[in-house]
């Protein structure tokens, strides 16, 4: 068990202090800088204008991401669990060991008519994640915390593809992007005690460390679309 699974155990619980200071010698060295991104050009206007629709992207540990989601306008719903593997294997613990061709990922439902999937593609490439490490998010290293899109229709993939175009023809970042794209297949709810993981325990401190940071700069990047 690497530190920072020690640290996402959900029985193993450091004191805050101590965690803070382990936790922060490591973080310096996987420091990751927002990007301020073009929108979209393609958007989905071909989706339906109202009712719900459902995104879903891997970036890493998805307690960060599903606390960027939890907060942006127009999103009803944010479920983290699995996506990519079988139903036999999309546990916590086997997704861990990296060979399930699981990742973790999260499910979003949200309002087409509030905040569009090219909005929520800007967010995910911008503040949610580095799109430009392979299998890795920072401190946490394996094919299950990859970069990924797990489009649920064509309208998705061709937004998603397009938007990779786009930003990598802009060079916004300066390493290449390694999103990869997926039909998503089968989502997988993790377990009870990831949901919502953020928000219950904000003083964690791989929280604190790796997920408030990205909060804070939704709140200052997407002002216009960031709820409490």
């Amino acid at each position: 068990m690497s530190i920072y699974q020690f640290f996402r155990s959900p029985v193993l619980v450091p004191s805050v202090g101590i965690g803070l200071v382990i936790l922060s010698a490591f973080a310096v060295m996987n420091t990751q800088t927002a990007k301020s991104l073009p929108d979209p050009i393609v958007t989905n206007s071909s989706i339906a204008s109202e009712g719900k629709e459902v995104a879903v992207f891997a970036g890493g540990c998805f307690w960060g991401m599903e606390g960027v989601f939890e907060h942006v306008k127009g999103v009803n719903k944010v479920v983290s669990g699995f996506a990519g593997g079988s139903a036999a294997t999309a546990y916590y613990d086997q997704v861990s060991e990296g060979n399930t061709d699981h990742a973790e990922v999260v499910q979003i439902t949200y309002d087409p008519a509030q905040i569009s999937y090219g909005q929520l593609l800007k967010i995910f490439f911008a503040v949610a994640h580095d799109p430009t490490q392979k299998d890795r998010q920072g401190p946490d290293v394996g094919r299950q915390y990859r970069s990924a899109i797990f489009f649920v229709n064509d309208d998705q993939q061709k937004i998603a593809q397009n938007y990779i175009q786009q930003l990598t023809q802009a060079n916004i970042f300066s390493s290449a992007i390694v999103t990869e794209l997926s039909p998503l297949r089968e989502f997988y709810s993790a377990e009870a005690y990831h949901q919502d993981f953020m928000a219950r325990n904000p003083s964690y401190p791989y929280v604190v460390i790796h997920d408030r940071p990205k909060l804070e700069q939704l709140k200052r990047q997407f002002a216009d679309i960031y709820v409490n």
